[in-house]
């Protein structure tokens, strides 16, 4: 088992091995205390995991309920929100209690943002069994609900307590699924780490444990810098504009990780037609997405893109910033009027 400390606003721990489900009460209670627990989980995830994670929580003392709700994007709503809050009081939770996550991005958005807001904040277990959420969403602390305006529009900066990354649960996911976590391992190796974009011209099954590890060092350390997303903490939106519109454009069923993958060969096709990187660098971005079964285009028009740019929560009155590469490992955080950043996504998207 590998261990990753991270020390932002709350200092705690991020767990990667296999096969430590079975001994999840004991490491939450170790790192959490408290005496109840609800776990919060969908209805996909729950049927495989939630007697696991339920059962080693009574073991280890805890009184344990469970709160399940449908999966997808969604459940993260205001209407799920307020039923979770409800079951939270109803199991009698207080500030020493424990919130505790078992699923995805969704899972750990909902359940995270709940676990700050209720009381004024209560300890929270991340147990993601997405690689998309073990690799990005479960550390650094942004939890969120969506409105009908846009995604993650109603929101908390809030660190968990214990991450806990199962990799033996990834066996379980669709093939569809494990690569959409492939988007955000990508976009790590493009912005801050040509050894880890190297290492993915390689199959990432085999190498599991040490790509999951190397991306959850690369994301901690910077939210260790920039936990709330005002400096460097930026470039980790390398894709997830343009990747949130598309989302929205596709009423929310284009996965998250294909959207950003979409978003990413967009912005750097825009970068290399703005000379900000070399044409070797676009091609090897484009050919890294399709490598791994992802998409690089979408259908949805340029326009309605910037209309949900237009309501993207990084937005100021001064525009928005895109991060763009300048070569494997290496990005800047550019600044856009809204008007430039219509162009530069009409400019990404030409053929």
């Amino acid at each position: 088992m590998r261990k990753v400390s991270v020390a932002a606003s709350k200092s705690y721990e991020v767990h990667v091995g296999e096969n430590l489900l079975a001994q999840i009460g004991q490491t939450v209670a170790a790192a959490c205390g408290g005496e109840r627990v609800l776990i919060v989980t969908d209805d996909m995830v729950g049927g495989l995991y939630g007697k696991t994670v339920e059962n080693a929580m009574i073991e280890s003392g805890y009184a344990a309920s469970v709160f399940t709700f449908p999966r997808g994007e969604q459940s993260k709503s205001m209407d799920t929100y307020i039923a979770l809050l409800s079951a939270m009081a109803a199991a009698g939770l207080t500030r020493s209690d424990i919130v505790a996550a078992v699923g995805g991005g969704v899972v750990g958005d909902l359940a995270g943002f709940a676990a700050a807001t209720y009381m004024r904040g209560i300890r929270f277990a991340q147990i993601p069994t997405t690689l998309l959420a073990m690799v990005d969403s479960s550390v650094g602390g942004k939890t969120a609900i969506d409105l009908p305006s846009g995604k993650n529009q109603v929101g908390a900066f809030y660190q968990p307590d214990v991450v806990v990354c199962d990799i033996s649960t990834l066996a379980t996911l669709p093939e569809e699924t494990f690569t959409d976590g492939c988007a955000e391992i990508i976009k790590h190796g493009i912005i801050l780490s040509e050894e880890l974009f190297n290492l993915l011209k390689r199959p990432i099954k085999p190498q599991l444990e040490d790509i999951v590890t190397m991306n959850i060092t690369i994301k901690s350390d910077i939210v260790m810098a920039d936990e709330r997303d005002t400096g460097i903490r930026q470039i980790l939106n390398f894709g997830h504009t343009i990747g949130h519109g598309i989302e929205a454009g596709s009423n929310y069923m284009m996965t998250h990780g294909r959207a950003v993958a979409i978003g990413m060969a967009i912005s750097a096709r825009g970068a290399y037609r703005m000379g900000i990187c070399g044409e070797d660098c676009y091609m090897e971005i484009v050919d890294m997405i399709r490598r791994h079964g992802l998409p690089i285009e979408t259908d949805i028009p340029p326009d309605r893109l910037i209309q949900a740019a237009f309501v993207d929560k990084k937005r100021n009155s001064a525009g928005i910033s895109l991060i763009l590469p300048e070569k494997i490992g290496k990005c800047a955080i550019k600044s856009f009027s809204m008007e430039d950043l219509a162009a530069f996504i009409h400019l990404g998207m030409q053929d």
